[in-house]
């Protein structure tokens, strides 16, 4: 893998991990236009590290706060609630999930994706929330039934090309959050499973590491791209949710699936032909 390419996947990684459109399916995407097959999921692991230092960067203050005393923080144990139906689907359905990461799935992820978009700007709005609801993110709001609910759709978007911040942004609007709580209780989420996902890849970084062509440098370089790009899209998600619809994003992804399904079923391209 070329410093080009390590500097485009992190772009993507970077701002696909925030935008409600899928990193993980991006990534997969990405890697199969521009020819990158070397690195798999340690390339994947290595460049969320880059995520999760943008996601402590943003909101160190409330890091910070939680460190001081995080066995009396509520914060703290939300997020760790929250995490625990992720983590039940990685370990129970690991082997399963692992083969969808050879892309036959993707473009039926990105719709669902677009689904779940479609109604978590439709469906809070008709009961009187979401849009029109007070703005500026507060924690306080986020209860145990909703740090649960946040939860279990961000074990849903395991699969890859379903949008982990779409599908908890989601599940944070369908419970009665406003736009901004539920935005920044989702970016938070992230870093305990991105945490997670590198200690539990720790093996294969260090036996894989020294069999990446070219070296670390251009993996580095993807980390780095990586951590800024994520930086500058939760920062412009955050002012955007408040006001945009996510009508746009639905949009998008819909149409890169039925693209990526084109593929699969006509033409062949990037992935294998289905039938």
């Amino acid at each position: 893998m070329s410093v080009l390419q390590a500097v485009i996947l992190g772009i993507v990684q970077g701002l696909a991990e925030f935008l409600p459109i899928s990193s993980s399916g991006h990534l997969l995407l990405a890697e199969r236009l521009l020819g990158v097959r070397q690195g798999g999921m340690l390339l994947t692991v290595l460049l969320h590290a880059g995520t999760l230092v943008a996601v402590l960067a943003v909101f160190w203050r409330d890091w910070l706060v939680m460190l001081r005393n995080p066995f009396k923080n509520r914060v703290f144990w939300l997020l760790v609630l929250a995490t625990l139906p992720a983590v039940a689907v990685a370990l129970l359905f690991e082997k399963q999930i692992d083969a969808l990461f050879t892309g036959w799935f993707l473009g039926f992820a990105f719709l669902i994706t677009g689904g779940l978009l479609l109604a978590a700007d439709v469906l809070p709005r008709r009961a009187g929330r979401g849009k029109h609801a007070a703005r500026g993110a507060d924690l306080a709001q986020v209860s145990t039934r909703r740090a649960l609910l946040m939860g279990a759709m961000q074990a849903v978007a395991i699969l890859p090309g379903v949008s982990r911040s779409g599908a908890t942004l989601a599940g944070g609007l369908w419970s009665g959050l406003n736009r901004t709580t539920a935005a920044k209780f989702s970016f938070m989420m992230s870093a305990p499973v991105i945490l997670g996902s590198l200690v539990l890849e720790a093996k294969d970084v260090l036996g894989e590491g020294t069999a990446l062509q070219g070296g670390w440098l251009a993996p580095l370089v993807g980390v780095a791209v990586a951590g800024v790009c994520g930086y500058l899209a939760i920062r412009w998600m955050l002012a955007l949710v408040q006001r945009a619809s996510l009508k746009g994003f639905a949009l998008y992804v819909s149409i890169l699936g039925l693209l990526v399904l084109a593929d699969q079923l006509f033409f062949g391209l990037f992935f294998d032909k289905m039938i």
